[in-house]
């Protein structure tokens, strides 16, 4: 154990210290081979004994002499023993376990700490090399020369003429191409970078165009231009998109137009039977805004083709359901002759190519709504066979009024209605033996001698016609 009195000194001191004991051993060794190589008489003494010498050339006038003791070596080693305890022993004071030699020997000395410094700094820049010359190892770069796409752009261009919200593809985009030159850079084996050295244009892309729909007027109404439309009143068609423009033709409520052209939100350019013109967009609808106007456009364009002078050798167009009611609920019809046959009327129209309607309303009226004699007791409808000096006794009886009306059908078919050679039923040919025209007025000439029957036959029709 170490004495007290070392525990308390800094290291400067102890080093001082090391000096001085340092300095006087080497005056001491010194001193000694001075001492040797000027002694005169030298004698090995005994044991315990001096050695005595001369002094020459030392400079000392006197011939005293000097007395050195048998120990003087053992006593400059003691010393230099007793400077190392010192030194360790400051050592262990100033210098614990946990802390190194090297950082505690800098942290006293600048220059000791300006080399650990320098040597810190030194291995952290070459560790930092390493993980650098190491990274690099799987860093690639490679120079490419390829051919890239280059996109295409999209125009958009707003269409008065679509419904809004609607888009047409009326141009498809083509993309360009372009040749790279560059320089990609590949660490670990995945991309890193690129460097663009040159591009080289090869085609130009063409761009995408679009046609964006901006009418509302279409979209309220599911359209597109070419599309079916129909009048909600009764409408004329004007020449120019204007209210005072002139009248071309006058379109009744329901019928159906194709829509042409657009020009703005408040007029169309329509067509109606090859009659073209302009009408306002607030007359006219679509199925899908009004579902039940396409029935209604049906009979409405069968009623179009109701008139005096229609041909009656072709079908009505009618339904069994447009049959059914118009004969059901007729108030003249008291004995429900007619409610209770529409179905036959309908079967012979498709039987015999015969318009059912026609047929019904000369039944009508030769009949007196089926209250006559002849029709009640007869079955007979049309008076068929009488003569008007006999009308009861000439006339045809049948088992019932079907077969009745199937009778007259046939003869008007191929008698007063088809010209001579018309394939007409049964493989025959109308043979025309009455035959003025496929109209009422035509009928008129060789079957009645009123001549005004066509005239109360087509009063009939019309009415019947308009139950629809």
């Amino acid at each position: 154990m170490l004495d007290d009195k070392y525990k308390n000194r800094n290291l400067s001191e102890v080093f001082k210290e090391l000096e001085a004991i340092r300095n006087d051993s080497i005056a001491e060794q010194t001193k000694s081979k001075h001492t040797n190589h000027k002694v005169n008489n030298y004698t090995q003494p005994n044991s315990g004994q001096t050695i005595s010498w001369q002094s020459s050339n030392w400079g000392n006038t006197d011939n005293s002499q000097t007395t050195i003791y048998g120990k003087s070596k053992d006593l400059s080693l003691s010393h230099i023993v007793i400077g190392c305890s010192i030194l360790i022993a400051a050592l262990v004071i100033f210098f614990p376990k946990t802390t190194s030699f090297n950082a505690s020997y800098a942290a006293k000395s600048d220059s000791l700490a300006s080399m650990s410094e320098f040597e810190l700094n030194r291995h952290r820049i070459n560790i930092q090399n390493i993980i650098s010359e190491n990274s690099n190892m799987d860093r690639v770069k490679e120079q490419v020369v390829e051919e890239r796409d280059v996109e295409f752009e999209t125009t958009y261009n707003n269409n008065g003429t679509l419904p809004k919200g609607e888009e047409i593809v009326t141009q498809e985009g083509v993309l360009g191409k372009d040749r790279v030159e560059a320089v990609k850079t590949y660490e670990n084996g995945e991309f890193v970078e690129e460097i663009l050295l040159n591009r080289t244009k090869i085609t130009e892309p063409t761009p995408k165009v679009i046609e964006l729909g901006t009418s509302e007027f279409l979209a309220k109404h599911k359209v597109h231009l070419k599309d079916t439309m129909y009048f909600t009143k009764a409408t004329k068609l004007k020449q120019e998109a204007d209210n005072s423009s002139v009248d071309v033709a006058e379109v009744k409520q329901s019928l159906d137009v194709t829509l042409l052209e657009l020009p703005n939100e408040d007029w169309a350019k329509v067509s109606f039977d090859s009659i073209e013109g302009y009408v306002p967009t607030a007359s006219l609808t679509s199925a899908a805004s009004t579902p039940n106007i396409v029935e209604k456009n049906r009979i409405q364009r069968i009623l179009l083709k109701v008139n005096i002078d229609m041909e009656l050798n072709k079908v009505s167009g009618l339904t069994l359901n447009d049959y059914k009611k118009i004969f059901t609920g007729l108030q003249n019809d008291t004995n429900k002759v007619f409610e209770n046959n529409y179905q036959v009327f309908y079967n012979i129209e498709k039987k015999y190519n015969i318009n059912g309607i026609f047929l019904a309303s000369m039944a009508i009226h030769e009949s007196g709504w089926g209250t006559s004699q002849i029709s009640q007791e007869k079955h007979n409808l049309f008076g068929y066979g009488s003569y008007d000096s006999t009308p009861y006794e000439s006339s045809f009886e049948f088992a019932d009024y079907s077969e009745g009306i199937e009778t007259v059908a046939k003869s008007l078919v191929k008698y007063y209605l088809n010209p001579a050679g018309t394939k007409i039923y049964d493989g025959e040919t109308a043979s025309a033996w009455y035959f003025n025209g496929p109209t009422l007025s035509g009928v008129n000439e060789r079957y009645a001698s009123d001549k005004e029957w066509h005239k109360k036959v087509y009063n009939y029709m019309e009415m019947l016609y308009n139950r629809l």
